[in-house]
């Protein structure tokens, strides 16, 4: 048989149990956050665009080039072997900057929105509106 006294105890354990739950999850996306933060010191240069080896293109011709937009004007610079794989990796480091820009914003939503003071809403937030 269960009394007041039990509820109220089994609804206290569930209420600090989900506090530890949801400290623990606060922990995790802010040690998420740190490595993903420290890792854009290691990026290096970083460039617009695509590079094209036009060797490899059908009918084969020589040279390498690199290709922006720039005030909606597309932009093609010939390139120097050296040139060509210099900008390529910059062009690397610049989507692999985007992807990682993208994933401390979500992270960031996360750790805001579960940290801090809420609204009081009818239906809870949606993972895609964070």
């Amino acid at each position: 048989m269960t009394s007041i006294y039990t509820c109220h105890a089994l609804t206290t354990s569930l209420k600090s149990d989900m506090s530890n739950r949801k400290s623990a999850l606060l922990e995790s996306l802010q040690r998420q956050y740190q490595r993903l933060s420290s890792s854009l010191a290691a990026i290096g240069y970083i460039s617009q665009g695509s590079v094209l080896d036009r060797s490899s293109l059908h009918p084969p011709r020589s040279g390498y080039q690199w290709t922006r937009k720039v005030a909606k004007k597309t932009i093609t610079v010939a390139l120097s072997p050296e040139q060509f794989h210099a900008v390529g990796k910059a062009i690397e480091n610049r989507r692999k900057l985007a992807k990682t820009l993208t994933k401390m914003e979500k992270i960031s939503r996360r750790i805001l929105f579960s940290s801090l003071p809420d609204t009081r809403r009818r239906k809870s937030l949606k993972k895609n509106v964070l």
